[in-house]
């Protein structure tokens, strides 16, 4: 339990929640895009405050690269689900976002699952993943990008799920590839080893379709719909391939403290509510003025 690990994992949590908020405020300001177009990045990077929640986004990646060394993975990917409560919070204390009794309720209980998390897990250096993982990981990219071609057509609530899923899915691909990575012994290895670059192009789409997620008006519904789909894969892989342990006779905890986290962040996809309207230009009706992103209900 001395593992520097901990200390990772809770600035983490605290980096992504302040990212999610700023990402979603600058998503909302830039027109609705309906195709997986990459430009948007360049778009959103025309935004100062995208890129100040970018680089708490690239601070929360550190730390949970720094985390994962040591933290099995069913851990660290359940626990970037809590930053929703810090984005919740700086939301309504900030943005005055108002929030269901429902999703007040499910970040309660978020929180309560990651703790049964936090008391089972034990710290445990990674295995090596191999070639077969390596051409798993480049086969789940070509697959994920497809798929985010299809999803760019769906609008609101249900666009935000889908495509804040597939964002999970690329995410939990780079966490599969951070954690052996993470024990690498020198910068040389570190720099030749391809999973670096599997990690970086995995969280250059993921990146896209949580921005095209956000897009659609729920920023919990995005984040919560991109933690869920991204906890179980690496979860399951960490703990059959890369070492992932649990302390003895605590692995009750472990299953109910998932279970709990997975089902309140499928909680929040449901009840979450839209945050943001948008502008969409060419939606527009003559003599009228678009919505502006930060008007809410």
């Amino acid at each position: 339990m001395t593992s520097t690990g901990w200390f990772f994992l809770a600035a983490m949590i605290v980096a992504y929640g302040i990212a999610n908020l700023l990402q979603s405020v600058a998503a909302a300001r830039t027109t609705v895009h309906h195709t997986f177009d990459p430009g948007l990045l360049l778009r959103l990077a025309g935004h100062r405050t995208y890129l100040v929640g970018l680089g708490f986004q690239v601070l929360g990646f550190v730390l949970a690269f720094l985390a994962r060394r040591d933290l099995p993975l069913f851990l660290v990917q359940a626990s970037v689900a809590a930053g929703l409560g810090v984005t919740a919070v700086f939301g309504v204390l900030l943005l005055k976002w108002r929030l269901p009794r429902a999703e007040l309720a499910l970040l309660v209980l978020l929180f309560a699952g990651i703790t049964g998390l936090v008391l089972s897990a034990q710290p445990a250096p990674s295995r090596p993943l191999g070639p077969a993982g390596l051409a798993v990981l480049v086969g789940a990219l070509a697959v994920i990008a497809a798929l985010g071609f299809f999803a760019v057509r769906l609008h609101g609530a249900p666009g935000s799920v889908a495509l804040g899923s597939l964002a999970g899915m690329a995410f939990s691909a780079a966490a599969v590839a951070a954690r052996p990575l993470a024990s690498a012994q020198s910068a040389g290895e570190f720099v030749r080893d391809p999973l670096l670059y599997l990690l970086i192009v995995h969280s250059v789409v993921g990146q896209l379709l949580l921005g095209l997620a956000m897009q659609r008006g729920s920023t919990t519904a995005a984040v919560a719909a991109m933690d869920a789909a991204g906890a179980v894969p690496a979860a399951i892989v960490g703990l059959l391939l890369l070492n992932d342990k649990i302390w003895p006779g605590r692995e009750w905890l472990a299953g109910a403290g998932f279970l709990i986290t997975l089902a309140a962040v499928i909680g929040l996809t449901r009840y979450a509510e839209p945050q943001h309207h948008h502008a969409v230009g060419r939606e527009r009706t003559p003599g009228r003025p678009a919505v502006t992103a930060t008007e809410r209900h």
